[in-house]
């Protein structure tokens, strides 16, 4: 009798399940998930967006953060349960487990942030690359410009935390598992630098900036084996950045400013319109930072590998 076991059914077993465990491979993982999201965006952002656009709010700060909950909840619900249908594991399980540490290592990031942001504006500042034009409160009522910095806060609380949870968590970590952790850091990475095209003054130096970016993200996270000195780390720099230092956020400039500066210096180096991440400013910030985490993270028992991946 012919042996069965090379038939069409352990063919397809063999395509779409992992050796080790019943579940589906990496691939399909990341592909389904994917799919998910944009039913997701679909279902939750499209209907918010065209409220918005027949209703504007008064207040544009405002506005942008409820917008933006349609994509936060279409990125967290589609990770959520793309790693509990398809991965087989828990939410927490990609780095969200709340302990002690938890809160210390958003502070951490999110103070870090601000260091490296401060960094590249004493650097532009001390070599005539920018100009300080003036300060919010010389301008505007204090209570006016507080509240919109606030709001902002929220703004980039929800974009580092939807975008940390989708580039280090979910896509990280599966393509790892599938791969290894170098393809998985550096597609991952790439993914996200990419993600940003649709960007105003996006250019091949912000592709690499991003990238470089992303990276580093990526060995925070593996520092930590946890997402939330990461998700502090883009947080604080997207703040700290625009409407604290006055640079445009990845092209984007719709907030508040506390300080105003124009731009002097060499697009190759500061970046222009773009921001500093696509300008080789971003390369000592990126080394303070590198600092910083390994620093911080110094005491624990750096593995620079995934927690608890297994291969597929």
């Amino acid at each position: 009798m012919a042996d069965t076991s090379t038939h069409p059914r352990s063919l397809l077993a063999r395509i779409f399940i992992t050796p080790a465990e019943p579940r589906l491979r990496a691939g399909w993982r990341l592909t389904l998930q994917s799919l998910l999201l944009l039913v997701l965006v679909f279902v939750f952002s499209l209907p918010v967006e065209l409220f918005f656009y027949f209703k504007p709010l008064t207040n544009p700060y405002l506005q942008q953060l409820f917008s933006g909950m349609g994509v936060l909840i279409a990125v967290t619900l589609s990770v959520y349960l793309a790693r509990r249908w398809f991965d087989r594991r828990t939410f927490s399980s990609l780095g969200l487990r709340w302990n002690r540490r938890a809160g210390r290592d958003f502070t951490v990031g999110l103070l870090a942030a601000g260091v490296m942001l401060g960094l590249v504006f004493v650097i532009e500042l001390a070599f005539g690359w920018l100009q300080i034009d003036g300060f919010a409160w010389q301008t505007a009522h204090p209570l006016q410009t507080w509240s919109g910095v606030l709001v902002m806060l929220f703004v980039f609380i929800a974009v580092g935390w939807q975008e940390e949870l989708l580039s280090r968590g979910y896509w990280l970590q599966n393509l790892s598992a599938g791969l290894n952790l170098f393809w998985g850091v550096l597609i991952s990475s790439l993914l996200f630098s990419l993600g940003h095209l649709a960007n105003p003054n996006f250019s091949w130096l912000a592709v690499g900036g991003l990238l470089l970016a992303g990276i580093f993200l990526a060995y925070a996270y593996l520092r930590t084996g946890q997402l939330w000195l990461s998700i502090g780390l883009h947080v604080g720099w997207n703040f700290f950045e625009g409407p604290i230092f006055g640079f445009p956020v990845s092209g984007l400039t719709s907030f508040p400013v506390v300080i105003s500066h124009t731009a002097k210096g060499p697009e190759l180096i500061t970046g222009g319109n773009f921001g500093p991440e696509a300008g080789l400013i971003l390369i000592p910030a990126i080394a303070m930072g590198l600092f910083i985490v390994w620093w911080y993270t110094r005491q624990l028992v750096p593995s620079l590998s995934l927690p608890s991946a297994r291969a597929g």
